[in-house]
């Protein structure tokens, strides 16, 4: 019978190589621009590899003295130590077992074998310690050992314990801190300070002592002042930061290298967030929510990006992550929500392309469009008011609806989405679903695309994408990514908008007096000594509240609003919403920078005209602007002449 047993024990014996063949699950790492970690990543082992060295010399002396006193001395496995682990377990049951198994059998079992506890395993796992000793050194059984052994959970590895119970590397843990963890091994689950029998950490820590002394590792005094020292467990939630932003990173870079190089290939991530950054965000979206309970409005997220590089600067995707009985876990900037009036520069920079100007006169006037099929569609302004002519710098700037409706009537709605998608918009897949309240919010969109679309303004026409990676490499430092753009500020990019057209848009929505009409002249999309441009929206139904502003140097969006779509019971654009957050957002952006604007391109000419009538200006004209146009679109006639009009001519009723 026992012949029987070795021989299969013998069988598909597998080969110690294995422990440095056999390629580990590893943790990947993400991390915030300046090396802040943000996530670690893992599937069913967190492990980080480290040298035996990074080990502190107390740690493994610990260790040696609970798990195996003889190491030095035996060839894997230790007769001596089955023999006093057998004493000690009928002797002093009261103190915790004691395993016979030496430290190579306890490697050989966590790597090559199963726990299963068999004689064929037992065997088995003897006669593979024994080839170990043979095969390897004893740093390398040990620094394998270090980097295998479980500490509870997920954490695999001195390394992720030393994370896991105390929140910094293995290389810094102090005596006290070195001595639980040695003796947590023998069974994580009953020794962990997090389990069932807290009480029995300290015994265990006292244990590990008692046997240092044993093995003179330490004197009396020495050891009775490591006792002393109070052991201060880390909080076991869950370690994350920006969880929104960490959890996009994933899911970006699975669908680049697969699940499970992300999960288990050990990759160190370096991002684009700032996260200092994030967590004044986080911080007034909080603040700013709370004060706007009592309207009905519980969520808010916002994202920061530089249009110069792409980069994702900071992403808030909600209140708060944690919420999940509110959602809170759902990304909302990658949520399609309707957009309002923010979507008008979308159709005011497809005028410009089919020949309207900033000082093109746009009837703000009652108007029934009647499409076959279709209810008869009358557009109506925010205020429930008309104001007459208006030129189209006050119609995009004070956001007035009945005048972006006639300007989208004149081209139609196709060529609005073509332009849409062109600057970043990826939800207008299907044309025939919008009809002419496209220009009022009526397609849905996602905020991540808004800030793109946005971003284009601010390079004056240049798509560059949006890209929140700094590099990517392998835990052997192999670079697999790296983000030239930031790395040779050589940024590859599209030009999908006029230059001309792109700075009259950013003139048009950073021009405080034309806005006033809708906002007055103190809103919070002033920002007092800067140029910054600025859109809000609101939908008609009260669930969605947008304001968006930029500059050369950076865009922010922000929404507010509920998840589940409930409306809010009231919301001001400019005064109440997601201004106050975008206003506090972009004044800590700004507060150290001097103002920055944008050079006016060569296809741009500026010309005095008459804001009545938006031709050049008479002798005699009482109100008198400047004012850009593409070069080539400028009036040529005075203001004595007739107003001009639309350049393609509108009905009050149209068909």
């Amino acid at each position: 019978m026992i012949a029987g047993i070795l021989l299969d024990a013998f069988k598909k014996l597998p080969s110690p190589d294995k422990l440095i063949e056999k390629p580990r699950p590893l943790t990947t790492k993400i991390y915030d621009k300046n090396g802040v970690m943000l996530y670690k990543i893992y599937r069913n082992q967190n492990r980080t590899l480290v040298p035996l060295k990074d080990v502190p010399d107390f740690f493994i002396k610990a260790t040696l003295a609970i798990e195996d006193k003889d190491f030095y001395n035996h060839k894997g496995v230790s007769l001596k130590g089955i023999i006093r682990a057998a004493i000690h377990n009928l002797t002093n049951p009261e103190n915790g077992k004691e395993g016979g198994s030496t430290i190579t059998q306890q490697l050989v079992k966590n790597v090559l074998l199963t726990s299963e506890k068999t004689w064929e395993r037992k065997i088995k796992e003897a006669v593979l310690a024994l080839m170990v000793e043979e095969k390897f050194s004893k740093n390398q059984i040990l620094q394998m050992y270090f980097n295998e052994v479980p500490y509870g959970g997920v954490a695999y590895g001195a390394e992720e314990a030393a994370q896991k119970y105390f929140r910094k590397s293995v290389r810094d843990i102090n005596p006290s801190e070195s001595a639980f963890l040695a003796g947590i091994t023998r069974s994580p689950s009953v020794y962990s300070p997090f389990g069932l029998f807290p009480d029995l950490v300290k015994k265990r820590q006292e244990q590990v002592i008692n046997e240092m002394i044993k093995a003179k590792n330490l004197t009396l005094e020495e050891a009775a002042k490591i006792s002393a020292e109070p052991l201060r467990f880390a909080v076991q939630k869950e370690f994350i930061k920006a969880p929104h932003f960490v959890f996009y990173i994933k899911e970006l870079l699975a669908e680049k290298y697969g699940l499970q190089t992300v999960e288990e290939g050990g990759l160190e991530i370096v991002t684009t967030l700032d996260y200092s950054l994030q967590q004044e965000t986080e911080k007034i979206i909080q603040e700013e929510l709370e004060k706007l309970k009592s309207l009905r409005i519980g969520n808010g997220a916002a994202l920061i990006v530089s249009p110069k590089t792409g980069a994702v600067l900071s992403m808030v995707g909600a209140k708060d992550y944690f919420d999940f009985e509110k959602d809170g876990n759902v990304n909302v900037i990658f949520s399609l929500r309707q957009p309002g009036s923010a979507i008008k520069p979308v159709n005011y920079a497809t005028a410009l392309q089919t020949g309207f100007t900033a000082a093109t006169i746009i009837p703000d006037t009652p108007i029934t469009f009647k499409i076959a099929g279709l209810p008869p569609y009358s557009p109506k302004n925010y205020d429930n008011k008309f104001h007459g002519n208006v030129p189209l710098r006050t119609a995009l700037a004070s956001s007035l609806n009945v005048p972006a409706v006639k300007v989208l009537a004149s081209y139609g709605v196709d060529r609005m989405i073509k332009t849409g998608q062109s600057l970043g918009i990826t939800s207008w897949n299907e044309p025939s679903r919008f009809g002419l309240s496209l220009t009022l919010g009526g397609g849905e969109v996602k905020l991540f695309d808004l800030v793109q679309t946005y971003s284009v303004l601010a390079n004056l026409g240049e798509k560059i994408d949006l890209n929140p990676l700094v590099s990517v490499k392998t835990s052997r430092g192999k670079i697999l990514y790296q983000n030239n753009c930031l790395l040779k500020k050589n940024c590859p990019s599209e030009k999908v908008l006029d230059s001309g057209i792109s700075f009259i848009l950013n003139s048009i929505l950073s021009d405080n007096e034309a806005r006033t009409l809708a906002f007055g002249p103190n809103s919070l999309l002033k920002i007092d000594g800067k140029t910054v441009s600025a859109k809000t929206g609101t939908t008609n139904n009260l669930r969605d509240n947008w304001c968006l502003g930029y500059t050369p140097s950076f865009a922010v969006g922000v929404w507010v609003g509920n998840n589940d779509n409930t409306p809010m019971s009231y919301v001001a654009s400019g005064v109440t919403g997601a201004t106050p957050i975008w206003n506090k957002i972009i004044t800590t952006l700004l507060a150290e920078r001097p103002d920055e604007s944008w050079f006016m391109p060569e296809n741009v000419t500026e010309v005095k005209i008459c804001r009545a009538t938006g031709t050049l200006s008479c002798a005699g004209c009482p109100n008198i602007r400047s004012e850009y146009f593409l070069k080539g679109t400028e009036p040529k006639t005075a203001c004595q002449f007739e107003p001009s009009s639309l350049p393609v001519k509108l009905s009050e009723t149209s068909q």
